[in-house]
């Protein structure tokens, strides 16, 4: 009896291992199909993976607007104001309505065709007032010659009001890789004077810091005398001190009566 237990333990043994042997034979059997059918369709796999990698990109840029063209500032989602998001634009011209920015969005080979909403469409532009800055006519003659029409520039979103946007606008500088805010210059050069930022909590961290960096350049054009800040000569101060004088006018009065 205890050897026909041992037997029977025996053969039981036998018996797991072989079905766990069979299993694992079986499992290395598909592994070996599913490598031998990607071997043999190379290609097709690689074209498989290639087409869910393109449908994956095409979801996320559809889904944050990577690759969209604005055609108004109505378009632009919400959540790039409040992120502050920059924006690459083209300029159109300069007039009293503030800098016309035509959108160029980044521009990918393939994807950009699939994502574009505005085929065929008339290329229109965006009003970009320059975020807490009041020009002067000066101001804006100096923007119309250093902003000229196709000159690229970039928009930092800082609020949206009706159909207007208030940026911070940047240009590179020819033949160098810095860019600089002209929202900063034309401070800088006493072409404007500072202004609330519109859209903005005044409260808010957004709203001091801007109004920091921005007073930072006004005080720059004040101390240097430059621009609406500009003192007059001696001579100027003297003879426009005469002209208003009480005395000149008697003197003047008394002429014409003789």
């Amino acid at each position: 009896m205890p050897e026909t237990s041992r037997e029977t333990e025996t053969e039981g043994g036998m018996s797991d291992r072989q079905h766990r042997d069979g299993g694992k034979q079986s499992s290395h059997n598909i592994v070996s199909l599913v490598a031998q059918f990607a071997d043999d369709n190379l290609t097709l796999v690689r074209n498989i993976s290639t087409g869910l990698a393109i449908a994956g990109v095409v979801v996320i840029a559809r889904s944050i607007k990577l690759l969209t063209k604005f055609q108004a500032a109505s378009e632009i989602p919400a959540r790039f104001i409040e992120r502050n998001v920059s924006l690459r634009g083209k300029v159109h011209s300069v007039t009293e309505r503030g800098v016309e920015v035509e959108h160029v969005p980044i521009h990918v080979p393939v994807l950009s065709p699939l994502l574009s909403k505005h085929k065929g469409v008339r290329t229109s532009t965006m009003v970009v007032h320059l975020a807490g800055v009041e020009l002067t006519p000066e101001g804006r003659v100096w923007l119309q010659k250093n902003l000229a029409p196709a000159q690229t520039v970039w928009l930092k979103l800082i609020s949206r009001e009706d159909d207007t946007l208030h940026c911070l606008v940047s240009q590179s500088t020819q033949g160098s890789v810095w860019s600089y805010c002209m929202n900063e210059e034309v401070l800088r050069l006493g072409l404007a004077r500072t202004a609330p930022v519109v859209g903005v909590l005044p409260d808010s961290r957004l709203y001091w810091r801007l109004q920091k960096r921005l007073h930072r350049a006004e005080v720059k054009a004040e101390r240097k005398g430059r621009g609406l800040w500009k003192e007059d000569s001696l001579w100027d101060r003297a003879s426009k001190a005469v002209w208003e004088s009480v005395l000149f006018r008697l003197m003047m009065r008394i002429f014409k009566r003789t």
